[in-house]
């Protein structure tokens, strides 16, 4: 490692990231802070009964809560919060009347672990340890947001008196109004979770995890037994409630244990759907899934997807031909009518409060290149007849129905559009935007390129697909980049992204095209869109790796390209990106010239893998092999190979990838004279909680790229 040029680096990091990203842009038409300012909506919610829907905005980090309602669809703002501290707001939930808004203050709810400790997030470094709270606001005139309680995933009763919620696995309670203090609602042994009310709200559902178990159970009063529908050695999960509050549906599944099964295989993991009297607990087998891979349970958005529909049917998705669709069947059993054929995804999905119709997002479309966008669509529960309700080459997912059944609010973007929160009536016609002055007016909009939908060829034979980002300068050859997404169940779009990881990636994308680069934004296997068997292949990551020959086979589509310089092409992702971001490097330095490394994996066999832990039971046959092909398929296993410099940029509070894997990388790098440079941002998480902190670090990728590369 260069020493002294590394240091310089480091200095220059020290500086404010916004003098850092108006240096960066001063020769552009726009500055990566300009590209980043968008206002981010997200949890989008409707209330029960009426037009209302509610979301939140996230503008340069600072989070609050908007409302807006028929007929004429004016955007308010309900809570006056000031400060990009990092403090998340999610789970928006109306009271049935949709008076009141519940939601959840602070954590980090895309983590998948809790920090020592239980510790929510401080990335602000506040001296005062933030808190995991439920607020509630009112709806009609904003109001002051009131604190209910410490706690997490919230559940307003249907009768309008309640919160039910989570605190440190058990379930407590407070009124919606705040009157009382919260006290315990009922005591049930293990990790208790979703938390669903009956109908009329005399009864509460929820799930007991017990480690290898778990329970669906229903409390009902102080002086009545808790009842556990059908228990068993399995792990029981997402009750729902029959429309007349007797029955629940629920999903079941094995519980842990049996004989091992093979680590670099392929094997079912079957799943079958459960209707269980709420008075007895007496349940039965609606449908059980085959046991084969494409009937494993399904890993895309809303997994299960179950939802109780009209006319004594339940409604679910499954992969059983190869794509995730919707299904419909009836609670005696028998065979599932597929409702949505076709080579497509369906993703986020609602249902119309008569029960009748389902709202969902899907990848497919009038468009030969929808495969890689969403559109709106509705499909009765009883028959297969899917109708479009948004089409074109805009981009539209999470639709909720309104409380009257006459309205489906969506997210809407663009190629050159940010998301903003859109209504569009169930009957069709051109979604209304809501709150598009939001948008900044220096936001560059008309500066940004159009990326287009490309193909190319794995080794394998694998069809590639991804989204190019070309200079509006198209003279001569330029610096290429790749871009590897996260996830990886992830698929980048053509446009703005449904998550805000990944319209952050986007924007980065727009920005190093603005700055002279070719971006090739790639959709490896493993990444959903393309059907199961590409979301699940074989031989892939620790198994083998073999999505990285989509990458590789991504560099050198684009070192082929005649306005490319194949001598000046870099690589950056995030989380598996970064992992990807590694292997290319480790693999191919001859290929990819420098690569901006964020929060990635680099070793499959660390401790924080458990599966690859030692051996305790004889039967486990492929244990060392395994151990031994993830070695080979991380990146650690070819520093030898590691010619080309990196920056590595990581929050240390991550809970997605420990912070290891970076330490552990940078002296290995160390060892290899292999020059990097680093970001770590203390107190940060995994996908940072602060607009500053992105923009930190995509000042530090964008610039390290710059500078190892060329460009503007």
């Amino acid at each position: 490692m260069r020493c002294a040029a590394r240091w310089i680096a480091v200095l220059a990091l020290a500086l404010p990231a916004a003098a850092v990203a108006q240096s960066q842009g001063s020769q552009g038409s726009f500055t990566l802070a300009q590209v980043l300012g968008y206002p981010y909506p997200s949890g989008m919610a409707a209330a029960p009964t009426g037009t209302a829907v509610a979301w939140v905005l996230d503008e340069h980090g600072v989070r609050n809560v908007w409302t807006a309602s028929a007929p004429d669809w004016t955007p308010r703002r309900l809570t006056d919060y000031t400060r990009d501290d990092g403090q998340e707001i999610t789970q928006l939930t109306f009271s049935h009347d949709g008076g009141a808004l519940v939601y959840v203050r602070g954590g980090d709810h895309d983590a998948n672990w809790p920090a020592p400790g239980n510790l929510p997030p401080d990335p602000d470094h506040d001296p005062i340890q933030p808190k995991i709270q439920i607020w509630a606001v009112r709806t009609a005139d904003g109001g002051s947001p009131k604190v209910l309680a410490d706690g997490d995933h919230p559940a307003i009763s249907p009768r309008g008196d309640l919160v039910a919620f989570v605190r440190a696995g058990q379930i407590w309670s407070v009124p919606l109004d705040g009157s009382k203090a919260a006290a315990e609602l009922c005591f049930a042994r293990g990790e208790n979770e979703d938390l669903t009310w009956s109908p009329d709200g005399s009864r509460l559902a929820f799930v007991s995890a017990r480690g290898d178990h778990s329970f669906v159970a229903i409390f009902t009063s102080d002086s009545t037994p808790l009842e556990y529908l059908a228990p068993s050695t399995s792990r029981d999960f997402s009750p729902v409630w029959s429309p007349d509050g007797t029955q629940i549906a629920y999903v079941r599944m094995p519980g842990a244990g049996g004989p091992p099964r093979p680590m670099l295989e392929r094997t079912p993991n079957p799943w079958a759907i459960w209707v269980a009297d709420a008075a007895t607990g007496a349940g039965h087998e609606v449908w059980a899934s085959p046991n084969t891979l494409h009937g494993s349970y399904p890993q895309t958005a809303g997994q299960a997807n179950l939802h109780w529909a009209a006319g004594g049917r339940l409604v679910f998705l499954a992969d059983l031909d190869g794509w995730p669709h919707l299904y419909s069947i009836g609670t005696s059993g028998g065979s599932p009518l597929l409702l949505t054929p076709g080579a497509f995804m369906v993703e986020y999905v609602a249902m119309t409060p008569d029960h009748t119709t389902l709202v969902y997002d899907a990848d497919t479309g009038s468009n030969p290149d929808d495969n890689d966008r969403r559109h709106v669509f509705t499909v009765p529960v009883d028959r297969a007849a899917p109708r479009a309700l948004t089409m074109g080459t805009g981009l539209e997912w999470m639709p909720v129905v309104t409380g009257d059944g006459a309205w489906v609010a969506v997210m809407s973007a663009g190629a050159k559009r940010p998301p903003v929160p859109a209504v569009t009536a169930l009957s069709g016609g051109t979604p209304r935007l809501l709150g598009a002055d939001r948008i900044p007016s220096d936001f560059p909009t008309a500066s940004l390129v159009v990326p287009r939908q490309v193909t190319f060829t794995a080794p394998d034979g694998t069809t590639i697909h991804g989204q190019l980002f070309e200079p509006a300068d198209a003279r001569g050859t330029h610096p290429g980049v790749v871009f590897v997404h996260g996830g990886p169940p992830r698929q980048m779009l053509l446009g703005w992204h449904y998550m805000d990881y990944y319209s952050n990636s986007y924007a980065v994308n727009q920005y190093l095209a603005s700055r002279g680069f070719v971006v090739l934004s790639v959709n490896y296997r493993l990444g959903i869109g393309y059907g199961w068997d590409f979301h699940h292949p074989a031989d892939a990551g620790a198994a083998g790796a073999s999505e990285y020959q989509d990458v590789l086979a991504g560099g050198k589509w684009l070192g082929a390209r005649p306005n490319v310089d194949a001598k000046h092409i870099g690589i950056w992702g995030g989380s598996y990106g970064g992992y990807l971001t590694a292997m290319a490097l480790a693999h191919n330095s001859d290929v990819f010239a420098a690569g901006a490394d964020m929060h990635g994996v680099h070793d499959w066999t660390e401790e924080s893998h458990p599966r690859y832990a030692p051996a305790w039971r004889p039967e486990q046959g492929d244990l060392d092999s395994a151990r031994t092909v993830a070695w080979m398929s991380s990146p650690d296993a070819s520093i030898a190979h590691w010619k080309s410099p990196v920056i590595l940029i990581q929050g240390d509070d991550d809970r997605n990838v420990y912070f290891h894997e970076t330490v552990d990388l940078a002296r290995r790098l160390d060892v290899a004279h292999v020059h990097y440079e680093e970001l770590v941002i203390p107190d940060e998480i995994h996908g940072f909680l602060r607009w500053h902190s992105w923009l930190e670090a995509d000042s530090a990728a964008t610039a390290f790229l710059e500078k190892e590369l060329g460009g503007k």
